[in-house]
C-alpha cells in the first residue's frame, strides 16, 4: 500500500483492488484468448475447409494459451510491490479468461458444414469484440467506441493475417 492509497476512502481502495486483482487479469485473459487464437483457428479453417480440424486447432490453442497466460501472469510479479494480489489467483483468473476467450469462437466449428461454421464463427467473433469493448468501458471507464475500435483493429489485423495464411495454405 502506498501513501497515496492511505488517503483514498476505503471503498475506493476496495474497488481499485478488485480492478487490479480480478477484473484486469480477467480482461487480459479474455482479450488475449479472443485475439491470439483467431489466426490458427481461421487459418486452419480456410486452408482445409474442414470444421473439425479448425475445432481441434482452436481447442489446442485455447488450452495452450490458457496455460501460457496463467503461468506468465502468475510468475510476472508476486503482487507484493504492485498490490495486484495473490499471483496464483491472478494467474488462474488470467488463464481461465484466456481459455474462455479462445474457446468461444472455436465452438462454432463443431458445426459440420464448413460455410455455416465459418459464418457462425465470424458472428461469434463480432459478438466477442463487442463484449470486450463493453467490459472495458464498464470497468475501466474508456469510451465504448474507442474500446471497440481498439479491439476491432487488433482483431482485423489478425483476421487478415490468418486469412492470407489460410488461403496460401490451401493452394
Amino acid at each position: 500500500m502506498t501513501a497515496t492509497d492511505l488517503v483514498k476512502p476505503a471503498g475506493q481502495r476496495v474497488e481499485q483492488s478488485f480492478l487490479l486483482q480480478r477484473v484486469q487479469p480477467a480482461m487480459t485473459g479474455l482479450i488475449d484468448g479472443s485475439l491470439s487464437t483467431l489466426a490458427p483457428i481461421f487459418a486452419v479453417a480456410l486452408a482445409t475447409h474442414r470444421p473439425h480440424y479448425a475445432f481441434v486447432a482452436g481447442l489446442a490453442t485455447a488450452i495452450g494459451a490458457g496455460f501460457s497466460m496463467a503461468f506468465s501472469e502468475g510468475l510476472s510479479d508476486s503482487g507484493d510491490l504492485t498490490g495486484r494480489g495473490n499471483p496464483y489467483l491472478r494467474g488462474s483468473i488470467t488463464g481461465a479468461g484466456t481459455f474462455v476467450g479462445g474457446i468461444v469462437h472455436t465452438l462454432p466449428f463443431l458445426i459440420p458444414h464448413y460455410g455455416a461454421a465459418l459464418i457462425v464463427a465470424i458472428i461469434t467473433v463480432a459478438f466477442e469484440l463487442f463484449t470486450l469493448a463493453w467490459i472495458r468501458g464498464r470497468f475501466f471507464h474508456t469510451g465504448f467506441l474507442r474500446s471497440f475500435a481498439s479491439v476491432t483493429l487488433a482483431g482485423t489485423i489478425i483476421a487478415v493475417i490468418s486469412a492470407a495464411l489460410g488461403v496460401a495454405g490451401s493452394g
